[in-house]
Order: C-alpha cells, then sequence, then structure tokens
C-alpha cells in the first residue's frame, strides 16, 4: 500500500544539546527507516547534527512545513508545543515520540516506534484538530505583545498576590485576588490547570476554561466559556506581574495593563495511531484505576 505521506520532517529536543546527544542513536535509526520506506526526509538543522550519516536535507523550523506533508517531533510535550507553535499556519501535522515524561501529546514509545510509524504511513491513523489562543497585551492604549498558545496563557505573580479584573465578551465576571490565572485551551487542561484544580476537557470541545491559582477568596473556582469568547483581563495591583505562554516564555506586565485572550484562528492538527483513545490515554497517564 502506498503511503498516505510522502515527505517526511523529523525535529528532536532542538532546544536542549544534552537531549539531542541521548537520543542520537534513535534519530538516526528513526531517518534511515524513513528514508528505506522511499520517502522524502527532511532534519531539522539542529536536530541533524546528532543524525549519523548526513546526507538528508536540512531545514530550519520555520521550512519545515513548507518542505513536509508530516512533521515527527521526538521529545516530550514542551517540544510539541513549540514546534505546534511554529508551524501554525503552515496545516501540517505532527505526531510525537515520547522522549519527555508524561507525554500527553506524544503518542509514540521508541521501541515501537518504527512499527507504529509504518501502519500510520499507510493510512491507519487518525487526525485530530487542536484549537490555539492568541493574547495581545495592550499598555496605555498600544500593543506591546502578541503571541500565540496551545496550552495556555497564565497571568501570575511569583511571590505575592495579585489583583486582576475578569470580563467575558465585555461582561464584568469578576475582580479577584490570588496568585494568578490560567486560561487554558482543552489540551492544556491536563497540564498546569489540572494542577490548579481546573476541569479536564475533552480536546474536541471548543471552550476556553478560566482557571484561578489559590484564590483568596476560596468560593472562586474554576469556569469554562465558549471557544468564540473575548476575554480581557485587566492588571488591578501587582508588583511583580507577568504573562507565559505554554510555560515557555515570560513578558512582564504593569498595573493596567489589558491582557485580550480568544481563539486564535490557526488550529494544530494531530496524527494518532489508529486505535488511540483519549480515555486511555488519561488513564494510563494519570494512574487511574
Amino acid at each position: 500500500m502506498q503511503s498516505t505521506f510522502r515527505s517526511v520532517a523529523i525535529v528532536g529536543k532542538y532546544m536542549d544539546t544534552i537531549a539531542l546527544q541521548q537520543m542520537q542513536s534513535d534519530l538516526t535509526r528513526l531517518a534511515h527507516h524513513l528514508l528505506s520506506q522511499g520517502l522524502h526526509v527532511c532534519i531539522e538543522e539542529r536536530t541533524a547534527q546528532f543524525v549519523e550519516d548526513k546526507g538528508f536535507e536540512l531545514a530550519s523550523l520555520d521550512d519545515i512545513g513548507s518542505k513536509s506533508d508530516l512533521v515527527i517531533v521526538m521529545g516530550g510535550d514542551g517540544t510539541m508545543l513549540s514546534v505546534g507553535r511554529a508551524l501554525r499556519d503552515t496545516g501540517v501535522p505532527l505526531i510525537g515520540i515520547n522522549r519527555g515524561r508524561l507525554g500527553f501529546l506524544t503518542d509514540l514509545q521508541t521501541e515501537h516506534m518504527l512499527d507504529d510509524l509504518d501502519k500510520i504511513l499507510q493510512g491507519e491513523h487518525q487526525l485530530e484538530s487542536r484549537i490555539l489562543l492568541q493574547s495581545v497585551v495592550t499598555r496605555a492604549g498600544q500593543v506591546i505583545k502578541q503571541t500565540v498558545a496551545l496550552n495556555d496563557v497564565v497571568i501570575k505573580s511569583a511571590f505575592r498576590l495579585i489583583e486582576l479584573e475578569v470580563h467575558v465578551d465585555g461582561q464584568f465576571v469578576s475582580r479577584q485576588r490570588s496568585d494568578g490565572l490560567i486560561l487554558t485551551t482543552p489540551t492544556g487542561t491536563t497540564a498546569y490547570g489540572l494542577s490548579a484544580g481546573g476541569p479536564i476537557m475533552h480536546p474536541d470541545l471548543e471552550a476556553i476554561s478560566i482557571v484561578p491559582i489559590s484564590p483568596h477568596t476560596l468560593s472562586y473556582r474554576p469556569i469554562t466559556v465558549p471557544a468564540c469568547s473575548v476575554i480581557e483581563v485587566i492588571v488591578v495591583n501587582a508588583a511583580d506581574a507577568q504573562i507565559s505562554y505554554d510555560g515557555q516564555g515570560q513578558y512582564p506586565l504593569a498595573v493596567g495593563d489589558h491582557v485580550r485572550i480568544e481563539r486564535a484562528p490557526q488550529e494544530i492538527r494531530l496524527v494518532h495511531p489508529k486505535d488511540y483513545c483519549y480515555f486511555d490515554m488519561l488513564r494510563n497517564k494519570l494512574n487511574w484505576g
């Protein structure tokens, strides 16, 4: 049977040289196996430094999406988040090989990766779309920061309570004092939002969850709103507030800053094995009985 995908890119944990060294043999084995299947193989340029026997096409992360119709990410959830954001405009689907810890986004294990990938390449797979959040920070009416997140946008203070005012679609929701606030996609509800007591949302839901971090008023609970909502958070009082995106980028905030969070126009497409089940994944990762 002819492969569903003809051009495949490989991205390792490109921001971590030590991790790339540790996965060098697996990266090499993966690249040569794909090549033996008659596929065009492209390797992210920093990852390629740790693939033996050069000769594969190299590309920057920014260019990978235009050179492939499937991207294989070897790393953990953090790597998947970073690659997903970088490739969000391309629509190219991603599949993860877990070399991290829990691996909520990385389905395959290295010991079975070649057999599992062969099945996926022959069409035995599921495609799933995940929503993104876009965030715009304005100060005195001027945009000072804008970016996207696949998991969550977090507004918090490092050492003391922060006071925030929350509006949804122009309607006042609350004024809260807490350690911060998490705005999370369904994908992100198994990350920081879960640790803060937020709900787990199935990834097929189109919704955004607003989760307080250690609220001073204990009756303040998480709330979930439709993904079409526009959420505005105003920094009322905070000495050292900051905003972060997927836990991978931080930016300082000041009193009076407005943060607008809404669904981004792009989506991330994930490839899963044919027998993938979200509830099986939760049960295994969270050690449910």
